[in-house]
């Protein structure tokens, strides 16, 4: 009976393992971001404060967009040492630094940067939408998760041209 409870532990960790492994290399989009700053909110006698991290992310496909994205962060030991569930709350502001064209061929909607929100099982994606008839870029920040999806979200648009 052991034998067999390790045997089905020992793949459910080495399935785990490859899973994590290939959601490395092809989860959606790469986490490209710079980080700009965090602020604390909250002490924590043991390991990090929790905080809000602000970084920036630069659309890969168009020119002079850059989006910049808020998250909580949670501290103490498990945030310290990189297990904890961050919480899903964020905000996202994306803004033209220049001249916005549409490149030719650019998908409709595409999943472009993700956020590692748990150890495993959390992302936030950041998608971008482009609406033809106002002629927009609409980014949407959301939470996922393997198991369970949330609702949470955050929407920002950039105007094409000018």
């Amino acid at each position: 009976m052991n034998k067999l409870l390790f045997s089905v532990l020992g793949l459910a960790v080495l399935a785990l393992t490859v899973w994590f492994g290939f959601s490395l290399l092809a989860g959606p989009g790469s986490h490209d971001a710079t980080e700009i700053g965090a602020v604390s909110t909250n002490f924590r006698l043991l390991g990090p404060n929790d905080k809000v991290v602000v970084e920036r992310v630069d659309d890969p496909k168009v020119a002079n967009v850059a989006c910049f994205i808020s998250f909580a962060q949670t501290g103490g030991l498990s945030g310290g040492v990189g297990v904890a569930e961050n919480p899903s709350q964020f905000a996202l502001q994306c803004v033209a630094r220049g001249p916005v064209t549409v490149p030719p061929g650019l998908p409709t909607e595409e999943e472009m940067s993700s956020i590692q929100a748990s150890f495993l099982f959390k992302h936030f994606i950041l998608t971008r939408m482009y609406d033809a008839q106002s002629n927009t870029l609409v980014y949407v920040l959301t939470s996922t998760r393997v198991l369970r999806g949330s609702p949470a979200n955050a929407v920002s648009a950039v105007p094409v041209g000018g």
